[in-house]
Formats: structure tokens, C-alpha cells, sequence
């Protein structure tokens, strides 16, 4: 009875899930009354092979047995506990990243982040003085590869993953255990980390809480979580503050009430662009009102609209409202509760109140962009996994009248054969001309059928399963089948052409494709194709010759700044005279110094170094001046080193100058200043800093 757990192994816990509990109360019975008994594949092979643990089965005994070769400690004694955690988050890591999530600081990102930093830090225990991680995927991979493929697919993506995590969480670790350390300097077993010091550590260095009590905990200390939430919740105070602040309505609550009291919009926007309704409910600033008049705007909600509603990535419609004796623009269309389509708009005639019915008509000609947009959108998504893995996960999109934009998980920048590849797919699979089908299905059966659902996303007990294309393969299967509740084309041709124009990251792991489709697309290779002629005929020779002729300018080019630059350096050498050559001395150090027009600060190193030949012993001040502005080099030369510093000088010269200052070593030091004209000053400054 005294024993602290360790004296039973659990193999198997019946837990049965009849009821649904809300403030400790039931509340309803589950739809399908369960039992789990908690024995999972882990538990059985523990029974099986005999062990008193799941990590000394053969499921965890080879990575761990790779972490110990590569950090060269045993798994013995205090040292264990941290090769068990490296195996475990090992395996927990390498599949959410092969199913496409990237660490983030939100949603499930940050649950990949959480468990790949308490990983990491462990093998920083341990002594891996190098990022380790990425070094057993191999190991991984021989194990469990056979059996889940998706794995060896995606290995060289989660190596690169866990490989720059790794990288980018030691550079701010040292910095974190510093604070931590001098937080608990003192502390006795039993004290608690104080919950201030503990969010810093999370919000500043990236410190999931559950690693702050991790390394507490080692070192026998408590962390105040309490006190960790209240600083949580403080931060998230203001950020609600300043979210009032920059202008926007917070009335999240009242549209649940309107929720509930009027049930969900009817949106009829899938066949069509017109639709009348009835105002159910208005708002403006925030606040219920029955009526609003000319130049007011406000957010309508209707019973039923053609209107789509900012949602999936899918911008709001634009439109406009008519009704017997007014009008209004709608200016954006966003979703409120869940299912509301609330639209924003500005009355432009007469009033508007509660009871209201209106013609509906949403701006035909952006509805059909957007379309097609948000249709290539889909097909760009099956072109990227089949050009760059099946590790691409869509991360966000946006599309709208103007542009498709689509974020993807990827590691690397997109070469240009890689997107001309994709864009070429895409635009196979649009020749095709083939109809979009749309099902409702439940979720899991669309998913099963090999729909893509986007992790996170809120599905309801209906969905729409869009597929666009066939394969452009021999098995004529689906190109596309996606979950998407948006507005889409009606066949692949109605996109007309797609056009990639931006490919770029924006954040770690994360890089973001912006194209074009239709009208904006041919626009776009119309101008393209204009720079291209305009550039032969300035050049006169054919459209496909223009590269290697500006290939042969820039090569020309540079050699004739080569040449102009030394040109420019024996000038500065000569120095006109004989006696402008010669160099002056100052309090027993001899000194060359000059103003160069037209040298800049590039330029000056060379002349510097060779007047500093020439000088033999003493200093050599050179002030550039280009374009208005200075450049400052000061070089020193070896004998001269330790009585002269050539970062003074030049520090000396650049704040006459009115500039901020210089840095270098104490035998060469560069600066600039705004204005050069003041280049004798400069001189003069290190003249006097001689003396």
C-alpha cells in the first residue's frame, strides 16, 4: 500500500462513457454509450514481450538505444527518464509532421512545438552539444516506415523540421535557463518559481509551462501556476483592449442571442447571384437597433441571402440592396455565431428597419473571380503535394476578386522548375473542361472517400465534398476532392488560366503562393510579354535573345567598373603633386590624409591598404564622398597599433561629420556621415584627435 505506483503495471482501465457532464451536472445521455478499455497496441506488447514498461519493448528499445549512441550516455539511472521522453516525442513529432503540421504558437503547431521542445531540452541534458533530433529519424523511420509509408515520404521534410526547431530553440534556451536560473538562485526544495518569471519564460523564450515545471520540478522546486494564468490572462486583457481600440465592434454576444432566438441564414448563393430576404436584425456600433437611415453603416441580417460570408479563406461578397423607397451597398459579408451571414452595409437612400424585405444582388462579376480563384486555389493544392510531397499541408488562404493566396507547410523555397510544374498541371487540369461535382456527405465518410479535410476546421454533421478534375495519370480518378463549404466554378475551363506571380515564406516552415486566374492572368502575361518586346526592340534583336543580351551588358558592365574603380585608385594615389603625395606629421606620427570625390567606402579599402604600404609607419585617413554623403576609412599600420586606434579616429571624423559614429578594429576602421561636405571637418577632427 505504500508504494508509489510502481508496484502494479495497468493493462488494461474500463472506462464507460454513457453520460455528458456540464459544472459537474448531467446534462444528457452520448448518442453512442461506449466502453474503452484503455488496452492500447503499447499495453499489449508490454504483456507480451514480458516488460514491466512500454519503453523496454521492442517498440522503443531501438530509439532508444539510437539516442544513446548519439549522445553517448547510457539510459541508466537519472539519465533514462530523458531517452525515454527523446523516443517517445521522437515518434509523436515525425507524425504530425508528416501529416502536415509545423510548429506554430497556436492551435495544434504549438502542440508539435510543446513536445518537441521538452524533446529537445532533454537531449540538452544529456550534453548533445549538436541539434540531435533530426539524427534518429532514420532510426524511426527502419522501424515504423513499413508500416506507415507516409513516414518514409515525408522524411527529408521532418529531418529539415526538427533540424531548424532544434536550431532555433537552442539559441534562446541558454538565454531562458539564465533567468531561471538567477529566478531560483537560493531557492530551497519545497519553494515555488513565481508565476511572472515563468509566463516570461513562455511568452519571451518560448518556454512551454509544462518545461518550466519539467526543469522545477529536477531541481525540486513548485511553479505558481495560478499565478501563471493570472499573467496569461492579463496579456490576453490587453490584447482585448487593444483590439477595441483599433476601431472594431465586439458584438460577438449579441449575435448569439440572435442565434438563438432566430435559428441559422438560409444562404442560397450556390445557384445564385440575386435572392430577396427579410430583415431579421440590425446593428450598428455594436448595438440592436430597429432602423437606420441614409449614410449609416450598419450589419444586416437577413433570413435567407445569396451572400457568402467571409469564411474557409473565401473573402465576403459584394453587392448591393434594394427595397421600395431605399438602397444600400454591401461592402463585406462575414459569418457571426457560427451560421449567420451578417452583412455590412451602406445605406444610400432612404431608411432601412426590422421587417424589411429586399432585393438581393451580389457583384456578378467579382462572384465569378472569386470563383475561379477559389477553384484554382484547390487544384494549386493537389499540384503542390504532387510536385513537393504529400507533407504539404494548405496553412491558410486567401481568396477574393483579386488574387488566389495559399499558404502551404514546405522547408524550402520553391524552385522555378517546381513552380512551372505546378502551374502547368493546374492548367492541364483546367483544359480539361470537365464539371465540378458537389456531395453532401457526413464528414467521415467524404474523408474516407479521400476528401482532404483541413485539421482544426469545424465540420457539421453535412458536408460539402467538391471534386474538380480528373487525374492526369491513366487511373482517371479525382484530381481534387476537398471539404469546401465555398462558391466554386461550374466546370475547370470557366478558371480560363491560372498564373502563378509570387512564390515566398512567411513564417518558419510556411511559404505563401499568390496567383492569378482568367482575364487578371492574361493581363498579366499580356505585360509580361510588352517589357519582353520593348526590351527586344530597344535592344534589337528578338524576344528570345534579350536575356543573353542583357547577360552580356552586365558582364560589360562590370568590367567597366572594374576599371573605372582602379582608375580612381591610381588617381587617389597620385594625388596631383609630389607635395600633396607626401605624407604630414603630427605629434611624431606621420599621416596621409585626403578627400577622394567619388570614391565610396568600398572603393577606399583598397586605397587605404595601399597607402598604408607606402607610408610604412603611421596612419592613413581617407574621407569618400558620393552623392552628397562621406564615407570614412581609417587604417592604422601594425607598429602604429598599440599608440593609435583606428576606431577612435574614424569614430572622431564620422560625429564631426554629423554622423552617428564607427566601428572596426584598432587597425582599420570604416564610418559614414550624411553630409559631405563636411569632409574637411572630418580631417580636421582626426588631426586634432592626433595631437
Amino acid at each position: 500500500p505504500d508504494e508509489d505506483g510502481d508496484r502494479f503495471v495497468e493493462i488494461w482501465n474500463n472506462v464507460f462513457m454513457q453520460f455528458e457532464k456540464e459544472n459537474d451536472e448531467i446534462v444528457r445521455s452520448l448518442p453512442k454509450p461506449s466502453v474503452d478499455t484503455g488496452m492500447g497496441l503499447e499495453r499489449i506488447a508490454s504483456v507480451l514481450q514480458g516488460k514491466n514498461s512500454v519503453f523496454d519493448t521492442d517498440l522503443f528499445q531501438t530509439l532508444i538505444a539510437a539516442s544513446e549512441d548519439a549522445t553517448n550516455t547510457k539510459a541508466e539511472g537519472d539519465r533514462a527518464p530523458s531517452h525515454r521522453v527523446i523516443a517517445d516525442h521522437l515518434r509523436s513529432s515525425a507524425f504530425l509532421i508528416a501529416d502536415g503540421v509545423t510548429p506554430s504558437n497556436e492551435g495544434r503547431g504549438y502542440v508539435l512545438r510543446r513536445i518537441m521542445r521538452r524533446a529537445m531540452r532533454h537531449a540538452h541534458l544529456l550534453g548533445a552539444s549538436e541539434p540531435l533530433m533530426h539524427r534518429l529519424v532514420p532510426t524511426l523511420i527502419s522501424e515504423m516506415g513499413d508500416a506507415f509509408p507516409e513516414l518514409k515520404r515525408a522524411q527529408a521534410f521532418v529531418e529539415d523540421t526538427l533540424k531548424q526547431e532544434e536550431i532555433r530553440f537552442r539559441t534562446t534556451l541558454s538565454k531562458g535557463m539564465s533567468l531561471f536560473d538567477t529566478a531560483v538562485q537560493g531557492f530551497r526544495p519545497g519553494e515555488m518559481l513565481d508565476g511572472q518569471t515563468a509566463f516570461t519564460l513562455y511568452d519571451t523564450y518560448g518556454f512551454p509551462l509544462d518545461l518550466t515545471q519539467d526543469e522545477a520540478r529536477r531541481r525540486g522546486f513548485g511553479v505558481n501556476v495560478e499565478g501563471f494564468q493570472d499573467a496569461m490572462a492579463q496579456q490576453r486583457a490587453r490584447s482585448r483592449e487593444h483590439w477595441k481600440g483599433s476601431g472594431q465592434t465586439a458584438n460577438a454576444g449579441e449575435w448569439l442571442a440572435v442565434r438563438d432566438r432566430l435559428g441559422p441564414t438560409v444562404f442560397s448563393g450556390y445557384d445564385a447571384v440575386d435572392g430577396s430576404g427579410e430583415v431579421l436584425a440590425i446593428m450598428k456600433d455594436g448595438q440592436a437597433v430597429d432602423a437606420a437611415e441614409t449614410g449609416a453603416i450598419v450589419e444586416v441580417l437577413f433570413d435567407t441571402t445569396p451572400f457568402y460570408a467571409e469564411s474557409g479563406g473565401q473573402a465576403g461578397d459584394h453587392g448591393t440592396l434594394e427595397w421600395p423607397g431605399g438602397a444600400a451597398e454591401v461592402i463585406d459579408v462575414r459569418k457571426q455565431a457560427g451560421d449567420l451571414h451578417v452583412l455590412s452595409a451602406e445605406i444610400t437612400a432612404g431608411a432601412l428597419k426590422i421587417g424589411d424585405r429586399a432585393a438581393q444582388s451580389v457583384d456578378p462579376a467579382k462572384r465569378q473571380t472569386t470563383r475561379a480563384n477559389h477553384s484554382a486555389a484547390h487544384l494549386l493544392h493537389t499540384a503542390l503535394k504532387n510536385v513537393l510531397g504529400d507533407h504539404v499541408a494548405q496553412k491558410g488562404q486567401l481568396v477574393d476578386a483579386e488574387r488566389a493566396r495559399f499558404d502551404f507547410s514546405h522547408n524550402a523555397p520553391v524552385t522555378e522548375d517546381e513552380l512551372a510544374a505546378m502551374e502547368a498541371e493546374v492548367n492541364a487540369v483546367i483544359r480539361q473542361n470537365v464539371p465540378a461535382e458537389t456531395r453532401l456527405m457526413a464528414p467521415q465518410a467524404a474523408i474516407e472517400a479521400g476528401a482532404i479535410a483541413l485539421f482544426g476546421e469545424k465540420y457539421g454533421d453535412e458536408v460539402r465534398v467538391l471534386t474538380l478534375g480528373r487525374s492526369l495519370t491513366t487511373d482517371n480518378k479525382p484530381y481534387s476532392v476537398e471539404l469546401c463549404g465555398g462558391t466554386h466554378v461550374s466546370r475547370t475551363g470557366d478558371i480560363g488560366l491560372f498564373k502563378i506571380v509570387s512564390e515566398g515564406g512567411v513564417a518558419a516552415g510556411v511559404r505563401r503562393i499568390e496567383a492569378l486566374t482568367g482575364e487578371a492572368a492574361r493581363l498579366y502575361v499580356e505585360g509580361q510579354a510588352r517589357v519582353a518586346r520593348n526590351l527586344a526592340r530597344d535592344f534589337k534583336v528578338q524576344p528570345a535573345d534579350v536575356p543573353a543580351r542583357v547577360e552580356g551588358l552586365q558582364t560589360s558592365v562590370k568590367a567597366l567598373e572594374k576599371q573605372v574603380a582602379e582608375l580612381k585608385k591610381q588617381l587617389a594615389l597620385g594625388g596631383g603633386s609630389g607635395a600633396d603625395a607626401a605624407p604630414e606629421e603630427i605629434n611624431g606620427v606621420k599621416l596621409i590624409a585626403r578627400v577622394l570625390d567619388g570614391v565610396d567606402g568600398k572603393g577606399l579599402r583598397g586605397v587605404a591598404e595601399d597607402f598604408r604600404k607606402q607610408v610604412g609607419s603611421g596612419v592613413v585617413a581617407l574621407i569618400g564622398v558620393t552623392d552628397g554623403k562621406a564615407a570614412v576609412t581609417v587604417a592604422v599600420t601594425s607598429d602604429m597599433a598599440g599608440r593609435v586606434n583606428a576606431a577612435d579616429l574614424a569614430r572622431a571624423a564620422v560625429l564631426a561629420m554629423g554622423g552617428q559614429g564607427a566601428g572596426g578594429k584598432p587597425d582599420f576602421a570604416q564610418g559614414g556621415a550624411p553630409d559631405g561636405s563636411k569632409a574637411e571637418a572630418g580631417l580636421a577632427a582626426i588631426r586634432a584627435a592626433l595631437n
